[in-house]
């Protein structure tokens, strides 16, 4: 329906509801999954909180702009179910493991560049993941196309006061691929949403490899707070904070 798609488009980080007692989250702990031609990408979904995962259904979407997102497929207790008999030779899913949903994209090429999401119905709602960039690996030619994410070379937090406000910018620089996520926490390990402006990312003309920055502004009155900034990247498959807090000339 419209509000689903209107979801997907702008990338909704996570959905979650409480039914009874139980909390449904879907995590998709890669933000991206960068292969070569022909190769075959995997990207994973875990469940948490579905009471029987095996017998569960989990639909797999992908959104490629500009077209509209898409249903591609739904898996239940057996095999999957296609939206469209012609993606048999390009999609598969199965079941892994107490909570893992797979899904696998085969001979990838540029053309299935794009944010492929997992999702579950319930109660007339529904649940998605964060969502995993699938890119196609544009480098000149190398020996091993698979082995090229790099992660950032530097990260850091610069902090400026001004007036009854204190600005924290948190930069990230030199990694690739370009796909991202970075967020804030405060003490309590909570997420701040509010007051945060995150840039583009950027590549110097003569580079390859990316760089992005965000800028978190709190009251002065928040300067014995700490603030965090997290950033989780393809070439790192745990989330990485950072504390330092440099003065920023």
């Amino acid at each position: 329906d419209l509000r689903m798609l209107l979801l997907l488009t702008k990338r909704v980080v996570l959905f979650c509801f409480l039914d009874g007692q139980a909390q449904v989250l879907l995590k998709q702990n890669y933000v991206s999954v960068t292969r070569g031609e022909t190769k075959t990408a995997w990207i994973e979904c875990e469940g948490v909180g579905i009471s029987d995962f095996q017998t569960a259904f989990i639909h797999w979407y992908r959104h490629i702009p500009p077209k509209a997102p898409e249903r591609v497929l739904y898996i239940g207790p057996g095999s999957a179910s296609y939206d469209d008999d012609s993606y048999r030779n390009k999609y598969t899913s199965s079941k892994k493991g107490a909570n893992v949903c797979t899904f696998s994209i085969a001979d990838i090429n540029s053309s299935d560049e794009g944010t492929y999401y997992c999702a579950y119905w319930q109660t007339h709602r529904t649940i998605f993941g964060t969502g995993t960039n699938s890119l196609f690996c544009s480098f000149p030619p190398i020996s091993n196309p698979d082995k090229v994410t790099s992660s950032p070379a530097s990260s850091e937090i610069l902090q400026k006061r001004h007036g009854n406000q204190i600005m924290y910018v948190c930069l990230i620089e030199k990694f690739y691929p370009e796909v991202i996520r970075v967020t804030w926490t405060d003490e309590a390990n909570k997420e701040v949403t509010d007051n945060i402006v995150k840039g583009d990312v950027w590549k110097p003309a003569n580079g390859d490899k990316y760089s992005i920055g965000s800028w978190l502004t709190v009251p002065a009155k928040n300067k014995d707070k700490n603030y965090y900034c997290k950033y989780e990247h393809e070439s790192q498959h745990i989330q990485k904070f950072l504390k330092t807090v440099l003065p920023l000339c």
